[in-house]
């Protein structure tokens, strides 16, 4: 595999700005939690619950927008910008849908939060929560089909611009709503998804005032003439978006679940995988912006039909990617200690979330090429093995293995924690090579050899 220096500079170029702007969405959450922890262990406890529900719903959901992304990237590679306007309005038809979802999601939700085993204060908080979470919806939905233009004609910075105007409302929204200050009631760990829905309807309408003012995006344009709702075009996005979406589900709820399943196994051993798995969260930003810049600029050559430059983007994405996975995992070892102290005073917790984050280091090789490959597959629109490898490597092999390792004396004796993020390593190694093979035997019907 050739590196080209000037390919690299464009992926960085692009993948930047996602970068800092998923950090600041991070943030967001970071403040919640501090915030409601502030008031009780109550209103943390409800604020947890409620987002690890809303949360994998929301997620999907968006995921299925992403579809957006890889139309709009061929279009604009093509230089058919008549046809971005189009899948812009036909995907909007599809938000509406989504936004049905969500909202039913929501209306039901306090059926599920009252099946949980936890004090009746925390269920009604949790149920607040959502009840006003939602009507953040809307503006999130809209972020999203603008975001995904912007990203789809390789312009990533409007993103980041308004992740920053988001934190910045965030934190004195979350002070005004908790407190009640104002002349507002003080709504505890529940004002949060008020705050929530606040910043994301300020998001959505920032970006959308923003996209009218900017030539690059054309928002004027984007609403011109605008077409009738068509059965065909809509169902094009759902294949597209479903398996991306089912791929974002699957991870996520993986990562939700182990909690539940090692906590028996005491406080220590819960709060030294919270530990590990904040830290992951936030070093998975860096090979997730790289496969969202790879996914553009694939999409963008592949609409071009130059091959070439496909092969040379393809090959330059995958040395990048062993780079990142050596950065991160080198800083990760490096600074073990200093992070986990970052989160907790307690020695035993230090040492467990330690132990994890090593192991964490070994999977960052294998995340970061299963992530890029599959950010190659979304550019090229061939998404449907996105999520049925996905649930194959995280939940049959990966989470399988990591229970037998974990909780049971099968193979080795029962090795808690740490059983789990082996079963992770082995799941993403599964995924990186059945990724890799996919994209493969795809690309074998272009003009050109992998």
């Amino acid at each position: 595999m050739k590196f080209c220096t000037w390919e690299a500079n464009r992926l960085i170029r692009l993948a930047v700005p996602v970068f800092f702007a998923q950090v600041t969405l991070v943030l967001m959450s970071v403040v919640d939690t501090i915030m409601a922890g502030q008031v009780s262990a109550t209103d943390l406890a409800a604020l947890s619950i409620a987002t690890g529900l809303w949360n994998p719903v929301i997620f999907a959901l968006l995921g299925i927008l992403m579809a957006l992304t890889s139309l709009v990237a061929h279009s604009f590679g093509a230089n058919k910008h008549s046809e971005i306007a189009s899948h812009f309005q036909q995907s909007s038809y599809l938000a509406l849908a989504l936004l049905v979802c969500g909202i039913v999601f929501a209306y039901f939700a306090d059926v599920v939060i009252n099946f949980l085993d936890t004090t009746v204060a925390v269920k009604s908080l949790a149920v607040d929560y959502i009840t006003y979470v939602q009507f953040g919806l809307p503006g999130l939905l809209l972020y999203s089909l603008l975001r995904n233009v912007a990203e789809g004609k390789a312009y990533t910075t409007p993103a980041l611009y308004i992740s920053i105007i988001g934190l910045l409302i965030n934190i004195p929204a979350n002070y005004v709503f908790i407190y009640g200050k104002l002349g507002f009631p003080a709504l505890g760990g529940a004002g949060c998804g008020v705050a929530t829905a606040v910043v994301m309807t300020a998001m959505g309408l920032s970006l959308l005032v923003y996209s009218f003012l900017s030539k690059r995006l054309d928002g004027r344009g984007l609403f011109r003439n605008y077409a009738p709702f068509s059965a065909k075009a809509v169902l094009i996005q759902v294949k597209l978006g479903i398996p991306i979406s089912l791929a974002i589900f699957f991870e996520v709820t993986l990562f939700a679940c182990i909690p539940l399943f090692i906590a028996t196994l005491g406080t220590i051993a819960v709060a030294g995988h919270q530990v590990a798995a904040s830290v992951t969260t936030l070093l998975f930003m860096f090979p997730y912006s790289l496969s969202m810049a790879v996914a553009i600029r694939f999409g963008n050559l592949f609409g071009q039909q130059d091959y070439v430059a496909l092969k040379r983007c393809m090959s330059t994405s995958f040395i990048l990617a062993l780079l990142v996975a050596v950065f991160v995992a080198a800083l990760t070892y490096l600074l073990r200690l200093e992070i986990s102290a970052l989160y907790t005073d307690n020695p035993e917790v230090i040492a467990l979330a330690t132990s994890i984050i090593v192991l964490a280091c070994f999977y960052q090789l294998p995340d970061a090429l299963q992530v890029v490959c599959s950010g190659m597959l979304r550019g090229i629109k061939h998404t449907t093995p996105i999520s049925y490898i996905t649930f194959i490597s995280y939940w049959l092999i990966g989470f399988v293995l990591g229970y037998v390792l974990g909780r049971t004396d099968l193979i080795v004796e029962a090795m808690g924690p740490e059983g789990f993020w082996l079963g992770i390593i082995v799941g993403l190694s599964c995924a990186a090579v059945m990724l890799i093979f996919t994209l493969r035997r795809r690309l074998a019907k272009a003009p050109f050899h992998f």
